[in-house]
């Protein structure tokens, strides 16, 4: 019988199959590109780019998240039951206390930042304090706490310098389709070259939005999973789901960038039943909140 802990082991394991997919993607794009250049110190350079880039971000990530969402410190004089819900979770998950925001925003949501567990962050709305009681806040803690000590912040990191480096690669190749590079001008594959170069152009970027927003999917399960475990109540943390789900609140300050790191969409669309919805969840960061709660409460464990 399915339970919370193959639930866990499943989406690491899945998590790492999209992970080693990807890196096969970007070799074969890498190889393709050098190939066709002649050159592989241009596709070095896409690569620094990218990787400085992204990887600047995740140093970084915990002061430019709560830089634009406006959160701002909460000390234990501040909220005494929110500081001890964080203590004492922190302590049982075995991590370093984190430091803990609000942010004063209706909606009902919570994120976790920060590049390593010593320097991590937990931030809450102050509408998620208003419309929870403390099962439910433990297990939105809980789960935050989970995206920490699983390492969430460097998966999604690599996640997003794939993704970056897939988009200019594939700038290049359609530029070099347009404007010529190593290849015979009068050749008969020259055609079917540039043609392919533009759809490859234009689909692999979204391809490679599609796994990293999958692979963010697949860590929203994993956290769902490790945080009912560490609070030993599932229910908690489901019926904390289903409150903000119906609440529907979008966030005041909201971002693509940083939808990723929320316990719920910040858009407050989670409940939408429409196809055009169903379509757009596709590039959704976070899975539906029916299959999140049925998955907790072992109704449907895929």
């Amino acid at each position: 019988m399915a339970t919370l802990y193959t639930q866990q082991s499943r989406n690491i394991t899945k998590t790492y199959l999209l992970m080693g997919v990807f890196f096969i993607a970007v070799m074969g794009i890498g190889w393709a590109v050098s190939l066709y250049f002649g050159n592989p110190f241009i596709l070095y350079i896409a690569v620094a780019f990218a990787l400085i880039m992204n990887v600047g971000s995740y140093w970084f990530s915990d002061k430019l998240v709560l830089s634009m969402t406006g959160a701002h410190p909460v000390e234990m004089k501040d909220n005494p039951e929110l500081y001890r819900i964080v203590e004492n979770l922190a302590i049982t998950a075995g991590l370093p206390m984190p430091k803990i925001y609000m942010v004063d925003d209706m909606a009902p949501n919570a994120f976790a930042t920060g590049r390593n567990p010593e320097h991590a962050v937990v931030a809450v709305t102050s509408g998620l304090l208003g419309m929870l009681d403390k099962a439910e806040l433990e297990g939105v803690i809980a789960h935050e706490l989970s995206h920490i000590g699983n390492r969430d912040m460097l998966v999604m990191t690599v996640a997003v310098v794939l993704a970056g480096f897939v988009a200019i690669v594939a700038d290049m190749l359609l530029h070099a389709s347009m404007f010529g590079g190593n290849r015979d001008s009068d050749s008969k594959a020259g055609p079917l070259f540039i043609i392919l170069a533009i759809a490859g152009a234009i689909l692999a970027p979204i391809a490679a939005q599609l796994i990293q927003l999958a692979i963010s999917r697949k860590r929203e399960f994993l956290a769902d999973a490790s945080g009912a475990l560490l609070t030993r109540y599932p229910e908690g943390l489901a019926s904390a789901l289903e409150k903000i789900s119906r609440a529907g609140i979008p966030m005041q300050h909201q971002s693509n960038a940083t939808a990723h790191l929320f316990i719920a969409d910040p858009t407050g669309g989670e409940g939408k039943k429409s196809i055009g919805s169903r379509i757009a969840g596709l590039f959704a960061t976070h899975p539906p909140v029916e299959e999140r709660v049925a998955a907790l409460r072992g109704t449907e464990i895929h």
